[in-house]
């Protein structure tokens, strides 16, 4: 016969392995293969020992010959590989989909996807236009799914503490000029792929140049640190520096969002020396600088000159989108304000008219 005392501690032990037990990895899909960023979650999928918090289902490829490479390079089976996302849902019921294919196919995907429940992760940025990023939307709040937009920069604990700095501490005053640089040498220059390279440089498939691939950044987090409020106004210049090598699209964008009370220079280049993702945030009595994902230069009122600070992956939601992506599906986490779906529609709203912007040679007002 147990005593009572060592019955209820044999209960609690026994709710402790339970609550310590491993947690299903969240079941997803991927849907299309040709943007680079891919390798990410293949390379967390398949090659990452232990336990994880995702489990691939189902590829949705139709290139087989890239399905092929790719399944060679990650070592997983090509049985998990079909031609369709239809095809890949009916057969693998997936409780998300991750895209990794052109911008202007995340729209076929949410279409496909929500009615069925199953919750969207794309590659920055949301869609190739406003009217698009709007249907999606309303499919989401139809259907009640979660739809993200994973940026590499929402993983920079640099940017969330320059946040915390800048809006929850309010150390450096009412902000006054956000500057953020984003880009590369170009993606012929840093050798993308084949696959990736042909939509990239498509205006239709990526809705343009550097202009949105890079501008997209600067959108997302000048958003985020002026709390969703739309800009007054948007005005884009873009030129193409290396017309032999991008024909149909720009190469060099520059942006500027007008509020009340500050304004936001966003410069998305395929021309820089080198690859930056970095921003400046002034306010009325310092500023903040991230120099990387974890580096910054920070100068407070009082100080005689700037100091440098480094971020922790305590100041970042998760470690990396998936893991993330993971958490917020199984109820362990919140929606993070930097890839809302409220954050993104803006960011199309701005991407759309420095299109337009840069067409015309005028200021867009919102």
């Amino acid at each position: 016969m147990i005593r009572p005392v060592v019955y209820v501690l044999l209960l609690l032990l026994a709710q402790v392995s339970y609550s310590q037990s491993p947690k299903k990895p969240l079941r997803i899909g991927i849907a299309g293969m040709a943007h680079d960023h891919v390798h990410g979650i293949l390379n967390k999928a398949f090659r990452q020992t232990g336990q994880t918090d995702i489990e691939i289902v189902g590829i949705a490829e139709p290139n087989r010959e890239l399905a092929e490479k790719l399944a060679k390079q990650h070592g997983f089976s090509m049985s998990l590989v079909y031609p369709t996302l239809t095809e890949m849902l009916d057969k693998t019921k997936p409780e998300a989909v991750t895209d990794f294919g052109p911008v202007v196919d995340h729209k076929k995907t949410v279409i496909v996807c929500a009615p069925r429940g199953i919750h969207v992760m794309v590659e920055k940025p949301l869609a190739t236009t406003f009217a698009d990023a709007k249907q999606m939307a309303e499919l989401v709040k139809k259907h009640k799914i979660q739809l993200l937009t994973n940026y590499e920069t929402t993983w920079y604990g640099s940017n969330h503490k320059a946040y915390a700095i800048a809006n929850t501490d309010k150390s450096i005053g009412d902000l006054r000029k956000i500057v953020v640089h984003d880009g590369h040498q170009g993606p012929k220059e840093i050798g993308v792929s084949n696959e990736f390279f042909a939509w990239l440089t498509d205006p239709v498939t990526n809705g343009a140049g550097a202009l949105f691939d890079f501008g997209c950044y600067g959108a997302n987090l000048s958003t985020w640190l002026m709390h969703n409020q739309r800009p007054l106004s948007v005005m884009a210049v873009t030129q193409q520096i290396k017309p032999d090598i991008y024909p149909k699209v720009d190469d060099e964008g520059t942006i500027i969002l007008t509020y009340p009370k500050t304004q936001t220079i966003i410069q998305g280049s395929w021309n820089w020396p080198f690859g930056r993702k970095d921003m400046e945030v002034y306010g009325q009595t310092g500023y903040v600088f991230t120099v990387d994902g974890t580096k910054m230069r920070i100068r407070f009122k009082d100080d005689k000159s700037e100091h440098t600070a480094e971020a922790t992956s305590a100041d970042v939601p998760a470690t990396d989108p998936f893991t993330y992506f993971a958490r917020l599906i199984h109820g362990e986490t919140k929606p993070d304000e930097l890839t809302s779906l409220d954050n993104n529609i803006i960011v199309m709203e701005i991407l759309d008219a420095a299109r337009q912007s840069a067409k015309t040679g005028k200021a867009v007002k919102l």
